[in-house]
């Protein structure tokens, strides 16, 4: 992709802590560091989310022939939360905001009783608080840049039911699908095509944003 992203430097940055000098390297090379076998562990489930994220990003680059302006890894000025992929529509009026999740294989997401959930497999995991926090995110980005947010999740790994699923939260409504099918409601979400507000709406994206560090 050309990029790391911040869940990949994340993943360097725990290995890295785990093996401080040359013995923590030796030791955790001869198996003998067992806090450097936690951290591997912790740090491989960091980059199968920054592989996720890559692979959203590559599904995602065909947007740009139909006219998105697209941007990834970024962060609010004064905030802390990252954001994995913004999306600037053609017709410049709206932007999407889009969070990569890599949930387990073997799962389905669904909507039930106005909650999103995760399950299969004898378990069920409300999984509404990450979309809320998909929406505060764009709630406090469209106040940053002056446009309608459109929140969105792009699910790795577990089923989404139906492909494409809406969940209602407190900060606002929620898109919720599956990798594959990211680019089709993409697509047909816009109306129109207006290079000069598209321009526009991307250069504020660009102040107001910056790159995830």
């Amino acid at each position: 992709m050309g990029y790391r992203n911040s869940a990949g430097r994340e993943a360097a940055r725990i290995r890295r802590a785990a093996r401080r000098g040359v013995w923590g390297h030796v030791t955790a090379w001869a198996g003998l560091n067992p806090e450097a076998a936690r951290a591997d562990a912790v740090a491989a489930r960091w980059e199968l989310g920054a592989e996720a994220e890559r692979e959203t990003a590559r599904r995602l680059r065909v947007l740009r022939l139909y006219g998105w302006r697209i941007r990834h890894d970024l962060r609010l000025a004064g905030r802390r939360f990252n954001l994995d992929h913004v999306l600037v529509s053609p017709c410049g009026t709206a932007v999407v905001v889009a969070d990569t999740k890599r949930w387990p294989v073997g799962r389905t997401v669904t909507v039930d009783g106005g909650r999103l959930w995760l399950i299969g497999k004898g378990v069920a995991e409300d999984r509404t608080t990450e979309a809320e926090k998909a929406a505060r995110y764009a709630c406090l980005v469209a106040a940053a840049v002056g446009v309608q947010v459109w929140p969105l999740l792009i699910v790795h790994g577990s089923d989404v039911h139906g492909e494409h699923l809406e969940v209602d939260t407190v900060s606002g409504r929620v898109q919720v699908v599956a990798v594959h099918q990211a680019v089709r409601v993409l697509r047909a979400a816009p109306a129109g095509w207006s290079w000069s507000r598209a321009r526009q709406t991307a250069g504020r994206v660009d102040e107001v944003l910056r790159p995830y560090r």
